[in-house]
């Protein structure tokens, strides 16, 4: 099960619509345009929406606050937080 955490601070569990990795319309109707994607820690993903910083998306506190411990920027835009086996 992954986590979708929303810029309005809202955290939503989500799960592949097939049981077992997301497509990437999946992933692109979650953060809302192309993705990027990124590791945190060990066998965890986070995507993003490429072009979130030129799109000018709102801050993602939750997701922020996710990435910092591992040396990562503040994040902008919904995020899908999950595990390596989920993602593309």
């Amino acid at each position: 099960m992954a986590t979708l955490y929303k810029t309005t601070g809202e955290k939503i569990y989500i799960a592949p619509k097939n049981k077992k990795k997301f497509t990437l319309r999946e992933l692109q109707d979650y953060v809302g345009g192309f993705v990027a994607q990124f590791r945190v820690g060990k066998g965890h993903v986070l995507v993003v929406n490429e072009d979130g910083r030129l799109l000018d998306l709102q801050h993602n506190r939750k997701a922020s606050e996710l990435v910092h411990q591992f040396g990562y920027a503040d994040i902008v835009g919904d995020a899908v937080y999950c595990t390596e086996g989920e993602e593309l």
